[in-house]
């Protein structure tokens, strides 16, 4: 069984064009979405309405940092403070090109920070890199399944 990507983004436009690069990829993990942080975090930790989802993490958490009810930075920080997600590879997906945030990120444990190009075919480009690298490519951390074609669903 292969693991998911979970993809925080509350942006409808930008939330279309990630789910088109990713599926052209042909990547066969499932892609799931949340489009707020308080819903990407019920989704990773297991709880309210997920509580009763697989107990797998997902391959990468591509998230964005600007989001509604919990920004991306929050959900990192506690992403990351969680010995039960704290492994979990995050990729912070953002049109901010502040050095504050950047920083921030990497204060806390982000494994990349990647922003969202403006032009569209360079936008693609990035996100295919991206899924390809992190669903593909990446060795999991020990103990850690990589466990095949893509499919959608929400948080």
């Amino acid at each position: 069984m292969l693991k998911n990507i979970l993809l925080v983004e509350d942006n409808p436009k930008d939330l279309e064009l990630t789910l088109v690069a990713l599926e052209r990829s042909r990547l066969a993990n499932e892609v799931v979405t949340a489009r707020d942080g308080i819903e990407a975090l019920d989704w990773l930790l297991r709880r309210g309405a997920h509580k009763d989802r697989p107990a797998v993490d997902p391959a990468v958490v591509l998230l964005d940092l600007k989001l509604p009810k919990m920004d991306g930075l929050e959900v990192l920080a506690t992403i990351k403070s969680d010995p039960a997600t704290k492994h979990v590879p995050v990729v912070m997906l953002t049109a901010s090109r502040e050095e504050s945030d950047l920083v921030r990120s990497y204060d806390l444990g982000v494994n990349a920070f990647v922003v969202k190009p403006v032009d569209f075919q360079e936008f693609f480009d990035a996100i295919r890199g991206l899924g390809m690298f992190w669903a593909i490519l990446n060795e999991p951390s020990p103990g850690q399944l990589r466990t095949g074609p893509m499919k959608v669903t929400e948080a």
